[in-house]
C-alpha cells in the first residue's frame, strides 16, 4: 500500500486551486512520503478542470478526477472509498486554501499512535448562523454517539487510517450531505484513539462561500437528520 491519499473536493477555485497544489505538493515532499492529492473536480462551472489538467503534467503526484456535480459531502465520500484500499491514510483537505500544510506535520509525527487525526479550526471567523449550525453538530454528536469525541466535528483538516474507515466509508449514504460529521461521531462511539490540535483557519482569498443564508439552515437540518438516523446503524459497523 501507498502511504498517503490527499483527498481534495474542489468546486469553481480557479482562482485557489494552483496555488493549494502547489503549496501541499512542497510540503509533503519533505517527508518522503508515497502519496497522491487526490483532487475531485465536482463539476466545477468556471476553468477548475483545465487548471487541474495542466498541473497534473507539472506535479506527477496529482491525480484529478472530473465528476458531475453532487455537492461536497458526495464528493469527499467518494474520494474515501476509491483511495481507503489502495493507501494505509487517508487525508482530507479542502480547495479553499483556508487551512493550509504548516499544520500538516502536528498531525503526521503523531499518527503511529492514533487511529484519527484531526485540525481544529483556530481563529475561525464564522458568522452567528454557523455558529449555532457548529455547536449544535457537537450536541448532536454527544448525545447520538458518545460523549469523548473530537471537539471539531466537520473539520475537513482529517487524517484516517483507512483500515479503521474502510467499512464505514461503504456504509454512508453515498448523498449524505456532511459524511465528515458521522465520521466524527464514529470515533466516539467506537472509542478510537484519536488526537486534535489547533490548525490556524484563514479567510478564503478568493472565490466564495457555496452555501449561504436560508440554503445554509435547510442543508443544516438535512444534515442533522442524517446524523441522528444513521446512529442506530452504527452496531453493525466494526
Amino acid at each position: 500500500m501507498k502511504d498517503l491519499a490527499v483527498v481534495v473536493p474542489v468546486y469553481n477555485e480557479e482562482g485557489a486551486i494552483e496555488k493549494v497544489i502547489e503549496k501541499w505538493t512542497q510540503e509533503l515532499d519533505k517527508y518522503g512520503i508515497d502519496y497522491n492529492i487526490c483532487a475531485y473536480n465536482d463539476g466545477s462551472k468556471d476553468n477548475t478542470a483545465q487548471i487541474l489538467e495542466n498541473l497534473s503534467e507539472k506535479f506527477p503526484r496529482l491525480k484529478f478526477v472530473n465528476k458531475q456535480n453532487s455537492g461536497h459531502g458526495s464528493t469527499i465520500l467518494q474520494g474515501y472509498r476509491e483511495n481507503c484500499k489502495e493507501y494505509e491514510w487517508i487525508f482530507q483537505i479542502d480547495s479553499d486554501d483556508e487551512m493550509g500544510p504548516e499544520g500538516f506535520n502536528s498531525l503526521w509525527s503523531q499518527k503511529d499512535n492514533y487511529d484519527f487525526l484531526v485540525g481544529i479550526r483556530d481563529h475561525r471567523i464564522q458568522s452567528l448562523p454557523r455558529k449555532i449550525i457548529s455547536m449544535v453538530s457537537r450536541l448532536t454528536i454527544k448525545i447520538f454517539y458518545g460523549l469523548n469525541g473530537p471537539y471539531d466535528v466537520n473539520s475537513p483538516y482529517r487524517l484516517m487510517r483507512s483500515e479503521k474507515f474502510a467499512n464505514l466509508f461503504e456504509k454512508i449514504p453515498a448523498q449524505t450531505f456532511a459524511p465528515n460529521v458521522i465520521i466524527s461521531g464514529f470515533v466516539a462511539n467506537k472509542k478510537l484513539r484519536f488526537y486534535q490540535t489547533p490548525v490556524e483557519c484563514k479567510l478564503r482569498q478568493t472565490g466564495e462561500v457555496s452555501i449561504q443564508k436560508l440554503k445554509l439552515l435547510k442543508a443544516a437540518a438535512k444534515s442533522f437528520m442524517q446524523t441522528i438516523a444513521f446512529a442506530s446503524k452504527l452496531k453493525g459497523i466494526k
